[in-house]
């Protein structure tokens, strides 16, 4: 079925602002704090921590300097091994090659999440040879927080700390708390596609002032304290503009209607595609309640009357956006070298998985439209 030739492109996952964000966003500009740190990016990391129920935070430029620093202030460093979902976007394990260090990769359980027991067996196995990991990464994937209870009791007994990669998760909880303060430290992403959003931004967290004061210091290009330009370590640009925090002020206060947003969307879907053969959502594991940042289904295609991409091209023929769920790092061709515990059950959400138009701004209209692709193509 063809749009009306002047049907809007309905996105993936839009940035939702509104007249909060842009009161704010003035105040810092006729402030002219419009260079990174200022007043703002105070404000933020102070009403962030506070959210997240984690009590030190540090606004940066992106999640992935996030887990740059979270993994130099543990340590990590040339041909150190680092435990990391395999399912998941390429920032995750990009991180870890930056500090030349070898990412082993671990399949994905029911919840599409890092598996716990693979997690177990590994830190066995590496014990027995005696190279322990240095960290594990785990994922809250589209949403949904890992089994933290699980993996905490296999990474405390050989003492492995835990990056929790919550740049997806945020709203989320585990167990009832939120998600991003389950590890060692939390990373948060605020790319434009994000639950919240700053146009481009992160957030890493810790029950460590001193870890996050020495995050700030490295973000800041590790400039010591001296009336010149005097450096001891290598530093990078990692922190935010005080008119970024400013945005992401006024998001964080909408955060609450825009995870009941995202939800509404899922049990839209649910609703929709209930009973409709060889078609299944993401779960949500009983620990825990998803931010539903992207609806996600898997799709068999020798149940339903379409496969996962024929689905996606119908939807564009509609100029409407999905997406592949990602690829998983194992079967990326720049991680060909990596070890990889698992694997095929990330392959097989890969191969059959397709992401939904899923934004907190999605309208009755949108979702009409959405309604008659999916009923068009799929059987039921």
């Amino acid at each position: 079925m063809a749009p009306p030739p002047d049907a809007p492109r309905i996105y993936l996952s839009p940035p939702h602002v509104g007249a909060e964000e842009r009161a704010l966003l003035l105040d810092a500009f006729d402030s002219n704090w419009i260079a990174p740190l200022g007043p703002h990016v105070d404000a933020f990391e102070r009403e962030f921590a506070d959210v997240v129920g984690v009590p030190f935070a540090a606004a940066l430029s992106s999640g992935t300097a996030a887990l740059h620093l979270a993994l130099e202030l543990l340590g990590v460093g040339p041909d150190d091994d680092v435990l990391c979902a395999t399912f998941t976007f390429a920032a995750t394990a990009n991180a870890i090659v930056y500090r030349g260090a070898n990412p082993v990769f671990v399949d994905s359980d029911a919840s599409w999440t890092i598996d716990p027991d693979l997690v177990a067996e590994e830190l066995e196995r590496a014990s027995r040879a005696g190279k322990l990991p240095k960290a594990v990464i785990a994922v809250d994937l589209y949403g949904q927080c890992a089994d933290y209870d699980r993996l905490r009791t296999s990474c405390d007994r050989y003492q492995i700390p835990i990056i929790e990669d919550a740049a997806e998760a945020l709203g989320a909880t585990y167990k009832g708390r939120p998600a991003g303060g389950m590890g060692t430290m939390g990373v948060f992403s605020f790319n434009g596609n994000k639950i919240i959003t700053t146009s481009g931004g992160g957030m890493l967290v810790s029950e460590r002032e001193d870890w996050i004061a020495r995050a700030r210091f490295l973000a800041t290009q590790a400039r010591d304290k001296a009336p010149h330009y005097q450096h001891s370590s290598i530093g990078y640009n990692y922190r935010l503009s005080n008119l970024l925090a400013a945005v992401g002020r006024g998001q964080l206060r909408n955060l609450d209607a825009r995870v009941k947003a995202r939800r509404a969307n899922f049990a839209f879907y649910q609703w929709l595609l209930a009973g409709r053969p060889g078609v299944s959502l993401m779960p949500e594991a009983e620990y825990g309640n998803a931010n539903r940042w992207l609806t996600c289904i898997t799709i068999d295609p020798s149940v339903a009357r379409t496969s996962r991409e024929e689905l996606r091209l119908a939807f564009e023929a509609a100029n409407i956006e999905s997406r592949p769920v990602w690829k998983p790092m194992h079967l990326q061709p720049v991680f060909e070298y990596a070890r990889t515990v698992g694997g095929n059950a990330a392959k097989r959400f890969f191969d059959d998985g397709l992401a939904l138009p899923s934004g907190s701004s999605l309208s009755d209209a949108d979702r009409e439209r959405i309604a008659s692709v999916l009923t068009a193509n799929l059987s039921g």
